[in-house]
């Protein structure tokens, strides 16, 4: 527990003169002034964030953790549990979506076990795979917690543990995104409680439920939030009463990017509710956030809304993994590039407006 409230401790707002400094040089850009709208404004706040007026994106990284969900016995996926290690293998051998999108945007996976139902077996040494194995899967929250306070705890440790090693191998920025069959549900309840939003408002059908495994999985969802009852002023108790291991390492890595000044953008539905988590924890947290993008599923816009920040692009994306945040930090460093790259009128002989 030291080590969550010390790294909330380091968590600082956003430098005022370095964006200050920033917007100044955007409105001498060529160009009409605010002609490249939210491309401006993200540069401007990369710039609070770093505390560098002219922020510049190398090294990205985009940190995926797995783990399972004692609740997938209640049928709330149309998918088996045993999707998860196989995804976990793809994401290591560089088969899936986000390592697609990681290698266009030039960034580093690192893939991380927080609570798979399976032992992943690697052979040899392999630099972007991490175990931080808590149990194997969550416990089944429709007939009890998902897991103990102290696991909760360990599980935010472990994420924030995980970016601060990553630190001397270079971070500029940090995507967030999951892998665990049946972490929509649990994201639900955590999205439910916290912006006391209906359940039915902010459940979707996840990996693909039909109208009759919907209703089955918000009255699941109903049904564990009246069996645990958390407690509202305790972020970590609503983790451990309805959460999952990876959505508390995500809420760590959050929690310890903004610890360091690092931007972290954040994927869909479920790093959406490690987001929460992590708000809810510390809301310095706001400032460090970056919506990558509106997720098909129900619950995101309530998360969005609740924390206060906005999404940059609604492509109908719902498959996690970190495969928004990867088009997100794209667009990121596009904007620090038009500040620290594009001419003012006086460097380019360009005429201002009269």
């Amino acid at each position: 527990m030291d080590k969550i409230k010390e790294t909330i401790e380091r968590i600082e707002p956003l430098d005022g003169d370095a964006m200050e400094i920033a917007r100044a040089r955007q409105d001498t850009l060529t160009k009409p002034l605010r002609s490249l709208g939210v491309l401006e404004d993200l540069s401007v706040k990369v710039a609070g964030i770093t505390g560098d007026y002219m922020p510049e994106i190398n090294d990205k990284v985009i940190i995926t953790m797995a783990g399972d969900h004692g609740i997938a016995e209640e049928g709330v996926s149309a998918y088996p549990k045993e999707v998860t290690p196989q995804m976990v293998y793809n994401f290591l051998s560089g088969g899936a979506a986000i390592n697609v999108l990681a290698r266009y945007i030039g960034a580093r996976v690192i893939v991380v076990d927080m609570g798979v139902a399976a032992d992943i077996e690697i052979k040899g040494s392999v630099e972007n795979f991490i175990d931080n194995k808590i149990a194997y899967g969550t416990a089944n929250m429709a007939k009890g917690p998902a897991m103990g306070y102290e696991d909760a705890v360990h599980s935010i440790e472990a994420g924030i543990e995980v970016l601060e090693n990553e630190l001397a191998r270079g971070i500029d920025i940090v995507g967030v995104g999951d892998m665990g069959i049946g972490n929509t549900t649990p994201s639900s309840a955590i999205v439910a409680f916290i912006t006391d939003e209906p359940v039915e408002k902010v459940t979707g059908r996840g990996t693909g439920l039909d109208d009759e495994g919907l209703k089955a999985k918000i009255r699941t969802i109903k049904g564990a939030l009246a069996v645990n009852k958390p407690d509202r002023g305790d972020a970590i108790e609503i983790l451990a009463k309805v959460g999952g291991f990876e959505i508390g390492g995500m809420a760590g890595v959050m929690l310890a990017a903004a610890s360091h000044r690092i931007p972290v953008v954040v994927d869909g539905f479920i790093s959406g509710a490690a987001a929460l988590i992590a708000y809810e924890l510390s809301p310095k947290m706001r400032d460090y956030l970056i919506a990558s993008h509106l997720s098909v599923e129900a619950g995101h816009r309530a998360i969005l809304d609740h924390i206060g920040i906005e999404p940059m692009f609604n492509l109908d994306m719902r498959l996690g993994e970190g495969t928004g945040a990867a088009l997100g930090i794209s667009l990121v460093e596009a904007s620090c590039k038009i500040l620290r790259e594009m001419a003012t009128f006086e460097e380019s002989g360009v005429p201002d407006k009269e």
